[in-house]
């Protein structure tokens, strides 16, 4: 009987475990954290001069979100469906620069995207935390894309 126990509650904290990040969406109050250990946050003007030296720009958002506004020429990886060491790679080398961004402080995606690149050895991960709203809030340029980028990884 306490064998069965200890592995329903092994069970149920595995669960929590996993699903903990998801449910920060659902929380109105959310936040993404301030830093990402192994990268470095960057402000919304940081990002701008970034992009403007040509470093490879990588939106996490889903497709429709990226179709509608996105910062001009950034690659999209969507985060549940695209996004993955293989598909990094083929946009950019470990000692690269890169900005990672979402849609902003409400977000977790660019958070756990950058988690995820440091993990695969990424040294220079810029975590663009302000995202796309800041971007437009600054008035820098956005575009939109006419039809959906359901994979780019594959066409990179």
């Amino acid at each position: 009987m306490l064998k069965r126990k200890s592995l329903s509650l092994t069970f149920l904290f595995l669960i929590l475990a996993v699903t903990a990040p998801y449910l920060n969406a659902a929380n109105p109050d959310y936040r993404s954290p301030e830093e990402v250990p192994g990268t470095r946050t960057i402000t919304v003007e940081e990002a701008k001069k970034l992009y403007d030296e040509g470093v490879v720009m990588i939106d996490v958002r889903n497709p429709r979100l990226y179709a509608r506004r996105h910062i001009p020429g950034a690659h999209h990886l969507d985060l549940k469906t695209a996004y993955n060491e293989a598909a990094l790679a083929a946009l950019a080398g470990k000692d690269d620069v890169i900005v990672i961004y979402c849609s902003g402080v409400k977000c977790s995606r660019s958070y756990r995207a950058s988690e995820q690149a440091v993990s695969w050895g990424y040294k220079k991960v810029n975590y663009f935390r302000g995202g796309i709203a800041d971007w437009r809030n600054a008035g820098y340029p956005v575009e939109s894309s006419a039809v959906e980028p359901e994979t780019e990884s594959g066409s990179q």
